[in-house]
């Protein structure tokens, strides 16, 4: 599958921002407040965003909901659904760009589309790539069992299973490795 270079940012902030969702009670929201958002959209070099306020950091907090949905969908045809309604949502105008030093790309959002509708349709479309791919599954959460976090597998061979296999891959490996070895001293 080809992925260009502003499809893998979108699904790059999209996974980013799903994971700024509280995994339980305990853990904190990482868009707690608008300044939060602010770093965010900073971080991600999100273009085309003016002033935030309390509504654009409640509004993309839904879509990141809706975002978390679509990563937990159990098949193809919900996925589409609900990727459907997301971008159906934003109101999304494709159009061809070219800034900040980027050769030409498309941008699915309307000029002057809050945040929350930017999020919505570039990252929207970005997922629907992966839909009409037959690549859904693609789409994925950590399977260790202390960690939720979503992340999208490009392993050629579709066998990602860890956010990161430097921490949760790792740590789970070690754990195995010294259960063996425990097992095996008796």
């Amino acid at each position: 599958m080809l992925i260009t270079h502003d499809t893998r940012r979108a699904l790059d902030v999209v996974v980013d921002l799903v994971n700024t969702a509280p995994e339980d009670d305990t853990a904190a929201d990482g868009l707690l407040d608008v300044p939060a958002l602010q770093d965010f959209v900073r971080t991600h070099a999100i273009s085309d965003v003016g002033l935030l306020s309390e509504f654009d950091l409640s509004a993309v907090r839904k879509i990141r909901g809706r975002f978390a949905g679509i990563f937990a969908a159990p098949d193809a045809r919900t996925a589409a659904t609900l990727v459907n309604e997301l971008v159906a949502a934003a109101g999304t105008t494709p159009r061809l760009t070219d800034h900040d030093g980027y050769d030409w790309h498309v941008h699915y959002f309307a000029p002057g589309a809050s945040v929350a509708d930017h999020l919505a349709a570039d990252g929207g479309m970005a997922l629907a790539f992966f839909v009409v791919a037959g690549e859904q599954e693609r789409l994925r959460r950590c399977e260790a069992p202390d960690c939720r976090r979503a992340f999208v597998d490009l392993s050629r061979n579709r066998s990602r299973r860890y956010c990161d296999s430097r921490t949760c891959g790792n740590r789970l490996h070690v754990a195995a490795y010294r259960a063996r070895r425990k097992e095996a001293t008796g």
